[in-house]
């Protein structure tokens, strides 16, 4: 059964944008994603910390509302009758807790790029503003929205794989292999900039995807880490390769292999878990396709819409077996999910069941997984508790 596009007979949730101007990869990511399934409306944005540019960018996005930063947005958006329900925060790093805290404190839901913050200090803030406010906080790990990923969770949660013994996951990329951040790439310049992106280069930037896919999927929580750290390109002040091995209670064991600088990959975030009865394999870059292996048997190829899927793929594919879903739709899921959240708390009823996003406690543990691998890094990849 192919489930249909999430839909309601309500109006679209009233959506601002803090960040993503002109030049912005992840904004326009965050405004499809948005809309694909016509539960967002975009009315209102601060699009950059310059405040010409802001305007400019607004206008050509046909804004309703443009602002000059988000402290006045946030105010100026809490007076009005019609002001936004939710914001999506899509700046670097070091601009995510400010903007959070100021809508959180005035009941808006905040819809966050991921990681959390920059430092553990700002997560910390973050994280009682959220405590305090009745507002709702979603960050976007959008790879948890793929539905072969969604699969995979059941049936790791079903026990089809036994008991867990190995979780190996790695996300890897090329485009940091030369200085990137020198020769003019906006992207690389502020990655690769502590004070913008934290105390992680590749570590906070793919790493933590790569961490909470194995956590999401798994079901399992590290319990400590050890890690070697890399800055490959010369000059560099932030790590573009991390090798870390983790220990998960009851003795499962995994590893995590988080590169920048691997010619040959462009987006290549591939997830094996292995149990005693069994073993899973999936890749983002063929996303549509999940490996299953039960122990002693031939290895079985499940696809999002075909024999051996289950309910939790369905409810978030929405076209005909064979047309292939991919980063973006992924991505609308996590959106579609946040719609649902936000509505039932609109009425005070509970979520729909099986809605399932990231939330503050997965940025949290992405914050402690960048500040572990640091730490043990510092100690010649000594082990860390998490």
């Amino acid at each position: 059964m192919i489930a249909a596009a999430p839909s309601s007979t309500h109006l679209p949730i009233r959506l601002g944008m803090v960040g993503g101007g002109s030049g912005a990869f992840i904004g326009a990511v965050h405004r499809i994603a948005a809309r694909l399934d016509d539960e967002f409306r975009l009315v209102a944005g601060a699009l950059s910390s310059t405040p010409e540019k802001a305007r400019a960018s607004a206008e050509a996005l046909g804004l309703a509302r443009s602002y000059d930063d988000f402290a006045a947005m946030a105010r100026g958006e809490a007076r009005r009758k019609d002001g936004i329900e939710a914001v999506a925060i899509v700046t670097p790093n070091h601009m995510h807790a400010g903007p959070a805290i100021e809508f959180l404190k005035r009941g808006i839901h905040v819809i966050c790029d991921k990681p959390l913050t920059a430092t553990m200090a700002e997560a910390k803030k973050l994280a009682k503003a959220a405590e305090q406010s009745k507002a709702l906080f979603i960050l976007t790990h959008n790879y948890t929205g793929y539905p072969m990923v969604r699969q995979a969770r059941a049936m790791v949660e079903a026990g089809e794989l036994g008991r867990l013994r190995l979780v190996q996951v790695e996300y890897v990329q090329e485009w940091l292999t030369e200085a990137a951040e020198r020769f003019g790439s906006k992207q690389a310049e502020w990655r690769t900039d502590p004070a913008r992106s934290g105390a992680g280069g590749a570590t906070g930037d793919i790493g933590t995807h790569a961490y909470n896919l194995a956590c999401f999927v798994s079901g399992l929580t590290p319990e400590a880490l050890a890690a070697d750290l890399s800055s490959f390109v010369p000059g560099r002040a932030l790590d573009d390769n991390a090798h870390v091995l983790l220990r998960f209670p009851a003795g499962a064991r995994g590893m995590l292999w988080a590169s920048q600088v691997a010619p040959g990959n462009e987006n290549g975030l591939r997830l094996r878990i292995y149990g005693d009865k069994g073993g899973i394999e999936w890749a983002q870059e063929d996303p549509n396709r999940l490996w299953f292996t039960p122990f002693g048997e031939p290895k079985r190829l499940i696809t999002r819409n075909g024999a051996g899927a289950g309910p939790e793929a369905a409810r978030v594919s929405r076209i005909p077996p064979g047309h292939p879903e991919g980063y973006l739709e992924a991505f609308a899921n996590i959106y579609a999910e946040a719609a649902r959240a936000i509505r039932a708390h609109r009425s005070g009823e509970a979520p729909p069941a099986g809605t399932l996003y990231p939330t503050l406690a997965d940025g949290l543990a992405g914050m402690r997984f960048v500040a572990a691998c640091v730490q043990s890094s510092k100690r010649n990849a000594a082990w860390v508790a998490l």
